[in-house]
């Protein structure tokens, strides 16, 4: 068996199709599957014929299927990684929603930390205090907002709405809450700018 050509030892014609190759070597690997040498050498004789269809085709003289997989070109198709949940997200809310990094988020942190300070441990200097910080964090977030990806306008806008929406909320909050808890020695408008100062530093965080 060691004098003959690899498409003898699988009993196949040089002409044969890939199933007929399959099948004799499959056909061979049962019936000899106590034989560990001759096992060997039905593998051998195999791999040397895809290796010479290979070839063949690299030339241009056969056309294999593509169902076909020679040795070399095996490859292990990786795990795919699980999406995230912002990508499981709508299109749009992809589009508005950031993954920002440690700095990203700490940053404006630390500045509308320090803003809310000023806001509550001036309040001898009364509403001028409050809207000149306001006016601070409104420019604070925009700067951040704009710096992701440099829109100025979409900044602006998503800005104004955390202003507004901070305000309202942080009023009707403070309305509610304050009388009930007499020992809190805080303003409805104190209440409301740092309420708002929350909003801005999630909106110039996570949104984008």
């Amino acid at each position: 068996m060691s004098d003959q050509n690899p498409y003898e030892k699988l009993g196949v014609s040089e002409d044969a199709s890939f199933d007929e190759i399959q099948d004799a070597r499959n056909r061979l690997l049962e019936q000899y599957s106590g034989d560990a040498k001759r096992l060997e050498v039905i593998e051998i004789a195999y791999d040397a014929i895809l290796m010479e269809r290979l070839r063949m085709r690299q030339e241009g003289k056969i056309k294999v299927p593509e169902r076909i997989r020679f040795p070399e070109t095996r490859v292990q198709s990786l795990p795919k990684e699980s999406p995230t949940k912002i990508e499981q997200s709508p299109a749009w809310l992809q589009r508005m929603l950031d993954q920002p990094t440690k700095a990203d988020v700490l940053l404006p942190g630390a500045w509308y930390a320090g803003l809310s300070a000023a806001s509550l441990f001036y309040p001898a200097a009364g509403d001028q205090v409050l809207q000149l910080v306001l006016v601070v964090g409104v420019g604070i977030s925009i700067y951040f907002l704009n710096r992701k990806e440099g829109k100025f306008g979409r900044a602006v806008l998503f800005t104004l709405v955390g202003l507004i929406i901070g305000l309202i909320l942080g009023g009707l909050v403070a309305n509610w809450l304050l009388p009930q808890v007499p020992f809190i020695s805080l303003t409805s408008n104190q209440f409301s700018t740092v309420l708002t100062f929350v909003l801005l530093w999630l909106v110039s965080s996570f949104l984008r």
